[in-house]
């Protein structure tokens, strides 16, 4: 299979993302949307859409991002795969008719996650448990079209998670994917959005904690896996 990966940021690539794809033998390629060329729908098979620090919402900054949600739509339409990660998410979900906004709070660290009925019953995001621990790095969130309802909840987050379009359409605010070189290149580059002190702000961690040896890590490559799986094989 093909893949397409839309990167907004050197320091937020596919990560465990590219090792699924290499370890099942898919190709991979990432476009960056800033130069807004992005290949025929025809040349592959799933697009990802990863994270970034600019809002999917702030096409006034990012003149480029009109055009990226374009060629989002124009790939749902055209019946291709499309997994989106955090700002993935948001970008998708205006794709398909949502809105993303600030949310009222940043969410920053590792954080229980749980399935609602319609994730529990959904062909790709089943395949999680019912509750689980995942990455959170974000200060925005969407609203879901009519018709779409959110398949995952955190405390403090409401849309953690979508399928539509007979399941080929997967959003995750929540990352699954990163690797321990992510970590620390997200505390290099924008380290201002811990905390200070343990226990300051309950939905943001310090640096210690974020980046502390966890075993979600590689249990989050393990969920990551079973979605990406679970998703190539949906017709």
């Amino acid at each position: 299979m093909r893949v397409v990966v839309l990167q907004h940021a050197d320091y937020e690539g596919p990560a465990a993302i590219a090792a699924w794809a290499a370890d099942r033998g898919h190709t991979l390629t990432s476009v960056l949307p800033l130069f807004e060329r992005y290949p025929s729908t025809d040349d592959f098979e799933m697009l990802v859409v990863m994270g970034g620090p600019m809002g999917a919402y702030d096409e006034a900054g990012y003149p480029w991002l009109a055009s990226e949600k374009r060629f989002i739509a124009e790939t749902i339409e055209a019946g291709r795969r499309v997994f989106g990660v955090c700002l993935g998410s948001q970008l998708v979900a205006e794709a398909i008719g949502g809105k993303a906004h600030p949310h009222t709070v940043r969410e920053v660290g590792w954080f229980p996650i749980t399935l609602t009925p319609t994730g529990r019953y959904s062909r790709v995001l089943a395949v999680l448990p019912d509750t689980f621990v995942a990455g959170q790095w974000h200060g925005d969130t969407f609203d879901l079209p009519e018709g779409v309802k959110t398949a995952a909840s955190s405390a403090v987050c409401e849309n953690q998670a979508f399928e539509c379009c007979d399941s080929r359409v997967v959003g995750v605010q929540f990352h699954l994917e990163w690797t321990p070189e992510a970590l620390v290149e997200l505390v290099e580059r924008h380290g201002d959005w811990l905390s200070a002190e343990v226990g300051a702000d309950p939905s943001v961690v310090t640096a210690g904690e974020f980046l502390a040896p966890l075993p979600e890590l590689a249990r989050g490559h393990e969920l990551l896996f079973a979605i990406l799986d679970r998703m190539q094989v949906i017709a």
